[in-house]
């Protein structure tokens, strides 16, 4: 088998990145290729069209196996991460009943939300559970976080698993100046350093949080993300070895709760980045190699999700779970699809948790690490996002520190820049949420499924939304702007009609006609297809028959000149009329009264916000 393997081989030789390149160019007929095949990544690099082993010839990524440092290909040599479900309950009482149920169905870690730090709710919310068997994680309000701490290590000690116990609590006492623009009231090094003397003997406790899921799901690009919580952890490292607490102590007692976005490769590789990053960080204090490891929670995005197709939440959520899963991450959250219009509900959360067991049980993911290692392409984005995410770290660091750029709103500032760019992106159609700015589902009602919660996530069960002065990070998701255009189309009286007038060459028509359907459609609009008319009168006497409110001409750029003066004089302002395309000759168009044309270099949501001013009653 060998020898005929070889023989094989032999009869392809080498070919040289020169040659590809030649016959790449050859195939573009005079097309540019860096304009054509080069992608300009939202971090800040080029991405090539292909990669060859030569482009990772210098790397260091690639000197070391899973389980050494700098750990780039994970910290374990084996990948079975946890499956984690937050528990939504409005008692100890609901949230215990529902841990029980979800542990028999393979959940193996939970997430808890602690109002009161009571020994009473304490017991009730952990009773019948298996403390050392599974991986337990607290959210409470950072003002609360020393009781209940204590009070939690007290339960370990007396359940006999000091040294068994694996878990977190969720001390974030940034969350206030990221989230409403306002500095912390506390001592945070003091109360940091008495969280960390009062778990000294349960090792598997980490209570010095992380949190840049926020950032993610505010909007920030991955190099962002990663490079604010490289910040962000070594904000914790010098504020506690400052005051004299031993550097790998601390170290030990971080945890990083990461956002995932839809980026499949991009996200591999930022989990591989933020590993080997962070481990030259801790290194730096002088601490042994393994107590270099990060410990990564991951948590599929927010800000992606929308309300209108909301099922298609569910492939945006499981690329973004193989992602994390993949880059070998210590435990997953899935974020149930219905999440960004109500409480998830028992069917959610199921097929939130399935999503996950399908990659291992099904996918078996869990049975290899670090699949993408040695990848020419995702060696390559590893050290990109690294470099980029580096610069981001030395910004912060050389001007005060994470804490001191998030008490004076930079950081905040950047990634509401961010977002509204990527927001300005998704009005122009630059970045695609299927469903909601692109092939809409145009029939889709969904004013009467939406439900308003306005509690913040912080584990005290109130809202702090009245307290965001518009300092904070943003909390719009991607589609939050196409979704308002269209919940006004459905609180209307009147929804409008938009008629395509096809007509002239066929396959200009049909492409305009399904490009220009799926832009009003983007509105909810009620759209009305044609085959054809053989003179522009028909078409404008049909889309009047039918009551059109708007009547898009649908033809090829060569006969716009003749068939859109005609059939807007003869239509005469009885309806709204729209050319479908840019021709040469708008200009010539716009001198006898044609305003509106949509095409690709349109701002598609100013513009159906202009046709809501217009046509909305």
């Amino acid at each position: 088998m060998t020898e005929k393997k070889e023989l094989l081989f032999d009869q392809f030789p080498p070919v040289s990145t020169e040659e590809w390149r030649a016959k790449v160019e050859a195939d573009l007929k005079g097309a540019p290729f860096e304009k054509k095949l080069v992608w300009r990544t939202n971090e800040g690099f080029n991405v090539q069209p292909m990669y060859r082993a030569e482009d990772i010839a210098g790397l260091k990524t690639t000197d070391s196996l899973p389980g050494e440092f700098p750990y780039v290909r994970g910290t374990r040599t084996d990948n079975d991460w946890f499956a984690r479900q937050d528990i939504i309950a409005s008692s100890p009482e609901e949230a215990n009943r529902i841990a029980l149920d979800v542990l028999n169905k393979g959940v193996t870690s939970l997430g808890f939300s602690i109002k009161e730090a009571s020994e009473e709710e304490l017991k009730t919310l952990l009773a019948g559970i298996k403390i050392d068997a599974v991986e337990l994680n607290f959210n409470v309000c950072p003002k609360k976080a020393l009781p209940f701490t204590a009070l939690l290590v007290d339960y370990i000690k007396a359940e006999g698993a000091e040294k068994t116990f694996v878990g977190s609590i969720d001390f974030n006492p940034f969350r206030k100046a990221l989230k409403h623009g306002t500095a912390f009231p506390g001592d945070i090094a003091a109360m940091a350093a008495e969280l960390l003397d009062t778990v000294k003997g349960v090792p598997g406790l980490k209570v010095l949080s992380v949190d840049s899921v926020m950032l993610s799901n505010a909007g920030a690009y991955i190099y962002q993300e990663l490079g604010y919580a490289l910040a962000w952890g070594a904000e914790w490292m010098t504020m506690l070895t400052e005051k004299g607490i031993d550097p790998a102590e601390v170290a030990a007692r971080i945890k990083f709760n990461m956002g995932v976005s839809s980026n499949y490769f991009m996200e591999i590789a930022k989990f591989r980045s933020a590993r080997m990053l962070w481990a030259q960080i801790v290194k730096q204090y002088g601490v042994a190699d393994e107590l270099c490891k990060m410990a990564v929670h991951a948590e599929t995005s927010r800000f992606n999700q929308t309300v209108y197709d909301a099922y298609v939440n569910l492939l945006r959520s499981q690329t973004e779970c193989m992602s994390a899963a993949l880059a070998g991450v210590d435990s997953i959250t899935v974020t149930p699809f219905d999440t960004p219009y109500k409480t998830p509900d028992e069917f959610s959360e199921r097929i939130a948790r399935n999503q996950q067991f399908l990659l291992k049980e099904e996918s078996h993911l869990d049975k290899v690490v670090d699949p993408a290692g040695g990848s020419y392409y995702v060696e390559t984005l590893t050290v990109a996002i690294a470099e980029q995410a580096w610069k981001v770290f030395l910004g912060v660091e050389e001007e005060g520190g994470f804490l001191a750029q998030i008490n004076n709103g930079a950081i905040q500032k950047v990634i509401r820049e961010t977002s509204e760019k990527r927001h300005t992106d998704v009005a122009r159609r630059k970045e695609i949420l299927l469903g909601t700015n692109q092939f809409p589902n145009i029939n889709e009602m969904a004013a009467e499924k939406i439900v308003n919660d306005g509690a913040c996530g912080c584990g005290c069960g109130h809202s702090h939304g009245e307290e965001n002065n518009g300092e904070g990070l943003p909390v719009a998701r991607a589609a939050s702007d196409f979704e308002a255009l269209r919940l006004a189309t459905e609180a209307a009286s009147n929804r409008p009609k938009v008629f395509m007038l096809t007509i002239g060459n066929l396959a200009m028509r049909l492409a305009r006609a399904q490009f220009s359907t799926n832009f009003f459609g983007c509105a909810g609009y009620e759209i009305i297809d044609n085959l054809g008319f053989d003179t522009v009168q028909q078409g404008v006497d049909a889309a009047l028959e039918k009551g059109a409110d708007v009547v898009v001409l649908c033809s090829s750029d060569d006969e716009y000149a003749e068939l859109a003066p005609e059939a807007f004089k003869y239509l005469d302002g009885r309806a709204e009329f729209v050319v479908a395309g840019a021709p040469a000759c708008m200009e010539d168009l716009k001198a006898v009264g044609i305003k509106d044309f949509v095409h690709v270099r349109c701002n598609v949501l100013d513009v159906l916000r202009d046709f809501n001013a217009r046509l909305l009653k």
